[in-house]
């Protein structure tokens, strides 16, 4: 594996969040209750699913037993909780040699089903599973004010080094 891509698509990771973040914040929770609930709770669900993979890779004890909750934390707590998340990734992905990185883990997942995946293979799930969870976040912001941010792959690039826009 290639140190450099892994902590660059966490980067991306952690960009893509803040802005879906960033964006939450602005909706108007009187004209739009729905929608920020129904943002919190995906965000919830990214959360608790980053928590319970970070459990498996370091072996511990997973800190839930569904993948949301009916009570749902504050915007403010969802952001410091996945910043957090985002940091320890880029640290535990960004020390990890080759070989462990393709170090298969056997657990169980919430459902109660057995699975078994590579340490680099769950860092793709929470990678893809964030993409997938910002989207159907991006459908609220659309119907509380077109507050969606574009996060895709290559405005995270351009942003980022915005020399390689033009280069040829």
């Amino acid at each position: 594996m290639h140190t450099t891509l892994i902590l660059n698509q966490l980067q991306y990771k952690q960009w893509a969040d803040g802005r879906t973040i960033a964006a939450v914040e602005q909706i108007d929770a009187h004209r739009f209750p729905s929608e920020l609930a129904f943002a919190r709770q995906q965000l919830n669900h990214m959360l608790r699913v980053e928590e319970v993979f970070r459990a498996r890779l370091q072996g511990t004890e997973e800190p839930h037993t569904e993948s949301n909750s009916e009570l749902l934390p504050t915007t403010a707590e969802l952001s410091e909780r996945l910043s957090e998340s985002n940091r320890w990734l880029k640290i535990y992905f960004g020390a990890m040699p080759d070989v462990a990185l393709r170090e298969k883990m056997h657990f169980s997942f919430l459902d109660g089903k057995r699975g078994t995946m590579a340490r680099v293979e769950v860092l793709f799930h929470l990678i893809n599973h964030g993409t997938y969870h910002r989207g159907a976040i991006g459908r609220a912001l659309d119907i509380a004010g077109g507050l969606r941010p574009a996060d895709t792959y290559t405005v995270y690039i351009h942003a980022a080094e915005p020399q390689r826009r033009n280069e040829s």
